[in-house]
Protein backbone atom coordinates (compact mmCIF):
# COMPACT_ATOMS: atom_id res chain seq x y z
CA UNK A 1 0.00 0.00 0.00
CA UNK A 2 0.50 3.61 -0.31
CA UNK A 3 1.05 3.98 3.07
CA UNK A 4 3.54 1.06 3.85
CA UNK A 5 6.13 2.50 0.66
CA UNK A 6 6.01 5.83 1.96
CA UNK A 7 6.98 4.88 5.67
CA UNK A 8 9.65 2.68 4.66
CA UNK A 9 11.25 5.39 2.32
CA UNK A 10 11.02 7.75 5.23
CA UNK A 11 12.62 4.85 7.43
CA UNK A 12 15.34 4.27 4.86
CA UNK A 13 15.83 8.55 5.03
CA UNK A 14 16.33 8.27 8.55
CA UNK A 15 18.82 5.59 8.72
CA UNK A 16 20.64 7.06 6.33
CA UNK A 17 20.72 10.41 8.19
CA UNK A 18 21.64 8.42 11.69
CA UNK A 19 24.52 6.27 9.79
CA UNK A 20 25.93 9.67 8.80
CA UNK A 21 25.81 11.27 12.06
CA UNK A 22 27.14 8.28 13.74
CA UNK A 23 30.08 8.42 11.16
CA UNK A 24 30.77 11.67 11.30
CA UNK A 25 30.47 11.70 15.26
CA UNK A 26 33.09 9.25 15.24
CA UNK A 27 35.54 11.22 12.55
CA UNK A 28 34.65 14.12 14.79
CA UNK A 29 36.48 12.10 18.02
CA UNK A 30 33.50 10.97 19.07
CA UNK A 31 31.49 13.62 19.82
CA UNK A 32 28.63 13.14 22.17
CA UNK A 33 26.06 15.31 20.45
CA UNK A 34 26.09 14.24 16.73
CA UNK A 35 26.32 10.88 18.18
CA UNK A 36 23.26 11.47 20.29
CA UNK A 37 21.41 12.32 17.25
CA UNK A 38 22.68 9.30 15.12
CA UNK A 39 21.43 7.11 17.68
CA UNK A 40 17.94 8.86 17.65
CA UNK A 41 17.45 8.97 14.03
CA UNK A 42 19.24 5.34 13.19
CA UNK A 43 16.51 3.80 16.15
CA UNK A 44 13.43 5.72 14.58
CA UNK A 45 13.84 5.38 10.98
CA UNK A 46 14.73 1.05 11.96
CA UNK A 47 11.23 1.53 13.54
CA UNK A 48 9.73 3.14 10.35
CA UNK A 49 11.32 0.55 8.06
CA UNK A 50 10.79 -2.61 10.18
CA UNK A 51 8.00 -1.76 12.61
CA UNK A 52 8.14 -0.50 16.47
CA UNK A 53 7.72 -4.39 17.97
CA UNK A 54 9.80 -6.05 16.01
CA UNK A 55 12.57 -2.84 16.31
CA UNK A 56 12.07 -2.88 20.88
CA UNK A 57 12.95 -6.36 20.72
CA UNK A 58 15.87 -6.43 18.46
CA UNK A 59 17.23 -3.58 20.28
CA UNK A 60 15.63 -3.89 23.66
CA UNK A 61 18.32 -7.84 23.92
CA UNK A 62 20.90 -5.79 22.65
CA UNK A 63 21.05 -3.09 25.07
CA UNK A 64 20.20 -5.49 27.92
CA UNK A 65 23.40 -7.75 26.88
CA UNK A 66 25.26 -4.60 25.80
CA UNK A 67 24.78 -3.65 29.86
CA UNK A 68 25.69 -6.63 31.37
CA UNK A 69 28.79 -6.65 29.15
CA UNK A 70 29.75 -2.87 29.90
CA UNK A 71 29.66 -4.18 33.68
CA UNK A 72 31.65 -6.33 33.43
CA UNK A 73 34.25 -4.19 31.93
CA UNK A 74 33.87 -1.32 34.25
CA UNK A 75 34.38 -3.62 37.32
CA UNK A 76 37.79 -5.37 35.31
CA UNK A 77 38.85 -1.46 34.50
CA UNK A 78 38.20 -0.75 38.19
CA UNK A 79 40.51 -3.40 39.72
CA UNK A 80 43.35 -2.91 36.27
CA UNK A 81 43.19 0.42 37.68
CA UNK A 82 43.93 -0.13 41.57
CA UNK A 83 45.33 -3.06 41.53
CA UNK A 84 48.60 -1.04 43.01
CA UNK A 85 46.79 0.22 45.40
CA UNK A 86 45.22 -2.66 47.41
CA UNK A 87 48.34 -4.06 48.36
CA UNK A 88 48.51 -0.60 50.52
CA UNK A 89 45.12 -0.66 51.60
CA UNK A 90 45.15 -4.29 52.75
CA UNK A 91 48.14 -3.60 54.75
CA UNK A 92 46.65 -0.71 56.06
CA UNK A 93 43.35 -2.95 57.14
CA UNK A 94 45.23 -5.42 58.49
CA UNK A 95 46.13 -2.80 61.55
CA UNK A 96 42.67 -1.93 62.45
CA UNK A 97 42.24 -4.42 65.48
CA UNK A 98 39.71 -6.54 64.16
CA UNK A 99 39.34 -6.24 60.18
CA UNK A 100 43.37 -7.53 61.07
CA UNK A 101 42.24 -10.74 62.25
CA UNK A 102 39.75 -11.47 59.92
CA UNK A 103 42.22 -10.80 57.23
CA UNK A 104 44.25 -13.34 58.59
CA UNK A 105 42.13 -16.45 58.38
CA UNK A 106 43.27 -19.21 56.93
CA UNK A 107 40.27 -18.95 53.34
CA UNK A 108 41.01 -15.17 52.94
CA UNK A 109 44.38 -15.38 51.04
CA UNK A 110 42.60 -13.99 47.91
CA UNK A 111 43.36 -10.33 49.34
CA UNK A 112 47.21 -10.98 48.92
CA UNK A 113 47.24 -12.37 45.01
CA UNK A 114 45.18 -9.48 44.20
CA UNK A 115 47.92 -7.07 44.64
CA UNK A 116 50.76 -9.59 43.26
CA UNK A 117 50.55 -8.74 39.45
CA UNK A 118 51.35 -5.30 39.95
CA UNK A 119 52.97 -4.97 36.70
CA UNK A 120 52.83 -2.24 34.15
CA UNK A 121 50.56 -2.52 31.13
Amino acid sequence: SFFFLMSAEIGMGLTGFGVFFLFFGMMLFFDKALLAIGNILFVSGLSFVIGLERTFRSVGGFCLAGRLLGVVLEIYGFFLLFRGFFPVAVGFIRRVPVLGSLLSLPGISLVDKIGESNTMV
